[in-house]
């Protein structure tokens, strides 16, 4: 989608590496820093996790975030300029991604939410392997898996930890989540599966006590779950922009013929 609005009021945030910072003072010198709760659009200077942290600060300011990558790591970022600024973004595609939406509950029965952009992940919390069952719009699919734990990805999560753990990269506008497992023992040749991003995904603790389990949405932990529910929060929309020809969804095609 191609935005059609000016920028004259530009945001910067920076991660604290010496290159955002020297990148950040610059630019200010130019174009001035508004705060973001006016600005046009958020221009963040680092990697992909400076962009994660601020797309969690605005999650519901429908502020356009604009990265040029300053990090290491620059999947959800374009690439570093400091001339035309203002006509970079009014050129500039947004790509519109959703968060999922974890509600966990502890050993005690205290619920715990979090937002996840990337993913929604459990992983067991000692060296016992986890026993998981997973139900998918209240009914059961599985009924045990036996890993070190599992994920659900959004499209833009898809090519994080995810496709680490040999799961599926999905297009960014694919009205799809994944579900992958991480290290299953059982069943041996259980890979996860594709879903409607509708779809409401319930993942219960087996054998708790003996075997405890972490769930973590991007950064929010919640220890010794004993339930977990996930999924898509359609109301909450994340503006991500990208230079013409190398947005969001080029990206994501693109990785699927790296090798």
């Amino acid at each position: 989608m191609a935005t059609s609005r000016t920028f004259e009021k530009i945001a910067f945030v920076c991660s604290d590496v010496p290159e955002a910072r020297e990148a950040l003072e610059r630019l200010t010198k130019v174009y001035g820093n508004a705060p973001a709760a006016s600005a046009d659009a958020i221009v963040a200077l680092g990697g992909d996790g400076l962009m994660l942290q601020t797309l969690h600060a605005h999650l519901h300011d429908r502020i356009p975030v604009y990265g040029m990558n300053r990090g290491s790591v620059g999947f959800l970022t374009n690439d570093y300029h400091e001339d035309d600024l203002r006509g970079c973004l009014a050129r500039a595609e947004a790509s519109i991604i959703h968060p999922l939406a974890m509600r966990a509950v502890d050993r005690a029965g205290k619920v715990h939410v979090g937002l996840a952009i990337n993913e929604v992940h459990l992983f067991r919390a000692t060296h016992q392997a986890a026993k998981l069952r997973i139900s998918i719009d209240g009914k059961v699919r599985l009924e045990e898996l036996i890993c070190d734990g599992a994920l659900v990805a959004t499209p833009a999560g898809s090519t994080a930890y995810n496709l680490s753990v040999a799961g599926p990269i999905l297009p960014i506008n694919a009205p799809l989540l994944a579900l992958t497992p991480i290290s299953a023992f059982r069943p041996r040749r259980w890979h996860g599966a594709l879903l409607p991003n509708e779809a409401k995904i319930q993942f219960d603790v087996l054998e708790a006590d003996k075997r405890p389990v972490s769930a973590v949405a991007d950064h929010t932990e919640t220890r010794a779950v004993t339930r977990v529910e996930v999924e898509q929060a359609s109301g909450i929309d994340l503006f991500l922009m990208f230079d013409p020809g190398h947005n969001l969804d080029e990206r994501i095609l693109s990785e699927q013929f790296r090798y």
